[in-house]
């Protein structure tokens, strides 16, 4: 028997997940009540970009096990499952803005019929699932309905770039209930991901709410850590990617987001961080560490920007810089937080003109993020955003990087310098090539 599932939110999460479930068998349905979004949806065209998302939900809208609709009311009496997949942006004092849970867990309770399971997939703090439950029962108890349901914490673990991976082969699944149908009924579905091993963690759900958080600082924190050692390193002289290799290879430590660049950006990262420190205040605890997190973030972001007033001076007016990469990671065309925002808007301001080029996230720099900088023009192609420029800077670890043609390159700049803010990982080799080379974490 197929699962009726129904997803509310058709962001990233929903979109991923709805999708997963579908490729399953399950019959699913995604809500959203952006109308344009679901008509887009419904022929095909994808708010996001991920790899292989667009062909999953084809496939699946095809087959007829996906479909989209702006209207909870009309699938609701024949869902068995309903995932809660909102977002729940960043609130000015740094908390989650859950408004739009809440006013889906209202919806929820006007429209319920029969006995259904909830699940919340957004990634909320501390105590969500118990406000969802009794926004639900308060429009019950409206209504003089006794309706059986339950509210469970399901956190997603997804990262952009290899959602469709991550979802389809899990680390983990996170269940936070200590309702035994329930937890059935979650295993059930997840079931299909598992071929080997058992992944699922059962808890009570605050700690499944609060372990979203806690995974999310702790990857924050070693990338942090890893930005403040790498700047270290450049004033001691010493070379942070010996560095790296010398500590990762310690396996309390490994190697995983101990790769120091330009800050990590996103939806995730910077907006959980801020989340979990504001709980923590709520509580009367001062999250001395999380503030710390974030100030090195916040400060490394503009780690390439000084680096090029330092060579070029604070006057730059009259100088050119390509930027090669605007998405804050590769495999996604996300901007948000990104630390080419913050590199081009800082050199704009001292009078810079930016050619800049990205695979995938061009449109969104125009459309939203960089909109109202009149400074930017905006390339097709890497190599024609670099004439006449005066230094390229790299800030994505997109692949198509890696090995670029430094002759094409050197003949389009006005001089031959490189500035680096990606990983070590992706750094070039251009002791011999005549170039000024510049990266983080050497001096």
């Amino acid at each position: 028997m197929k699962n009726k599932i129904t997803i509310i939110g058709s962001g990233y999460v929903g979109l991923v997940t709805g999708a997963c479930f579908a490729e399953m068998g399950n019959k699913v349905t995604c809500v959203d009540i952006d109308t344009i979004k679901i008509k887009n949806l419904q022929k095909g065209i994808i708010p996001i970009y991920e790899p292989g998302l667009e062909a999953l939900i084809a496939t699946n809208y095809h087959n007829g096990n996906l479909k989209f609709t702006a209207h909870l009311e009309s699938v609701i009496d024949h869902t068995d499952i309903l995932f809660i997949a909102v977002g729940t942006p960043m609130n000015e004092n740094g908390s989650a803005d859950l408004k739009h849970v809440l006013t889906v867990a209202k919806e929820i309770g006007k429209l319920i019929q029969k006995p259904i399971l909830i699940i919340d997939k957004s990634t909320v703090p501390v105590g969500t699932a118990e406000k969802v439950r009794q926004s639900i029962q308060t429009q019950l108890d409206k209504r003089k309905l006794t309706i059986t349901f339950d509210v469970v914490s399901n956190p997603e673990f997804l990262k952009e770039g290899n959602a469709i991976a991550d979802f389809m082969k899990p680390d983990r699944i996170i269940i936070g209930s200590e309702n035994a149908q329930s937890i059935a009924i979650l295993k059930s579905i997840y079931a299909p991901f598992f071929r080997t091993h058992d992944r699922f963690i059962i808890m009570d759900i605050k700690s499944a709410e609060l372990t979203k958080y806690a995974a999310n600082a702790m990857l924050a924190t070693k990338i942090s850590f890893m930005n403040e050692i790498a700047n270290i390193c450049e004033l001691v002289g010493a070379d942070v990617n010996k560095v790296r290799v010398g500590i990762g290879s310690d396996s309390r430590i490994g190697y995983n987001y101990i790769y120091p660049g330009a800050g990590f950006g996103g939806s995730c990262l910077p907006k959980d961080v801020n989340a979990l420190a504001y709980t923590a205040k709520e509580y009367g605890y001062t999250p001395t560490l999380l503030k710390a997190v974030n100030t090195v973030n916040d400060n490394q972001k503009l780690v390439i920007a000084k680096k090029v007033i330092q060579r070029f001076g604070t006057n730059l007016t009259g100088k050119t810089f390509t930027i090669w990469g605007l998405a804050f990671k590769p495999g996604t065309d996300d901007m948000r937080q990104a630390p080419a925002i913050y590199t081009i808007n800082e050199l704009t301001k001292r009078g810079a003109k930016i050619n800049a080029y990205d695979p995938k996230a061009t449109q969104e720099a125009k459309t939203y993020y960089l909109k109202n900088n009149k400074h930017v023009s905006y390339f097709k192609d890497k190599y024609n955003a670099l004439k006449k420029s005066d230094a390229l800077l790299l800030l994505t670890e997109w692949k198509e990087f890696r090995s670029p043609n430094f002759d094409t390159i050197k003949d389009n700049l006005n001089q031959a310098i490189i500035f680096d803010g990606r990983n070590q990982y992706n750094a070039f080799h251009l002791d011999k090539n005549g170039f000024e080379y510049y990266q983080i974490g050497k001096k």
